[in-house]
């Protein structure tokens, strides 16, 4: 009987870790993320990156940007769409923007 209850045991350990790496992201966890920026469909400079990692909630990006992420799951792709502050980059600064981003992979915080 105990070793019919280990067994049960470790494969409902093995199931739950199997349902968190499919959970989506919160905040406090690492994404690895590849993204690209465009304003008025056309890729801007700089806004571009791939397995980029980010951790969720650590203000990082332009405010918007990393809440839009939460509950995202791996392999999946999404359009962020933000306004830049307007202390920013010049040519950026007040402009709406989209950024198509996938996230390869979540590292639970």
């Amino acid at each position: 009987m105990k070793k019919i209850m280990s067994v049960l045991g470790i494969c409902g350990v093995a199931f739950l870790a199997a349902c968190d790496s499919n959970a989506g992201a919160k905040n406090g966890d690492t994404v690895i993320i590849d993204f690209a920026g465009y304003l008025d469909g056309e890729q801007f400079e700089g806004g571009t990156a791939a397995g980029f990692p980010l951790t969720l909630g650590s203000g990082q990006f332009v405010p918007g940007f990393e809440d839009q992420i939460v509950g995202m799951k791996v392999g999946e792709t999404k359009d962020i769409n933000i306004t830049f502050p307007e202390q920013y980059v010049e040519n950026l600064a007040g402009k709406d923007v989209v950024f198509k981003v996938t996230v390869q992979e979540i590292k639970k915080n």
